[in-house]
């Protein structure tokens, strides 16, 4: 069954989750030049735009789905290289006001054309591997 939420609710939803994903991806890592991930990986095209189950199938994830909604679709991946959030998005409008809102808890997130997984540092490295995107530090100001 799917359930639909207004814009307000899958806002407030997303905020709930936001403290739990930023203690994830907060902190530590290295500290770069805030160019890391600049490159993408060949994979980025066949997983843009993609749906979570896509994605979490090229990292290695039985992935259980938490957020259905017009705005985004989360699904929560628990592996043994670490546990991550896959956030995809219908337009990529909405990936940037979701990454917003993340910006006042600040951490890491790979990001690409209307998705987004929110890790810690060393698991983001090694999915980017897998399915390229863009390490993007939302605790140092945007340069774009």
């Amino acid at each position: 069954m799917m359930r639909k939420l207004s814009r307000g609710g899958v806002l407030a939803a997303g905020l709930a989750v936001l403290p739990l994903v930023a203690a994830c991806s907060g902190g530590g890592g290295d500290k770069g030049s805030g160019k890391a991930g600049e490159e993408s990986s060949p994979v980025a095209a066949v997983v843009a735009p993609a749906r979570v189950e896509v994605i979490a199938e090229l990292t290695g994830c039985e992935v259980k789905i938490r957020t259905e909604a017009e705005e985004l679709r989360e699904g929560v991946c628990q592996t043994g290289a670490g546990d991550y959030l896959i956030t995809t998005f219908p337009k990529d409008e909405l990936k940037e006001v979701w990454l917003e809102s993340a910006s006042m808890y600040g951490g890491k997130y790979l990001v690409g054309p209307r998705w987004a997984i929110s890790a810690k540092p060393d698991v983001l490295k090694k999915l980017k591997a897998k399915v390229g995107g863009t390490v993007r530090d939302l605790s140092q100001p945007s340069a774009s």
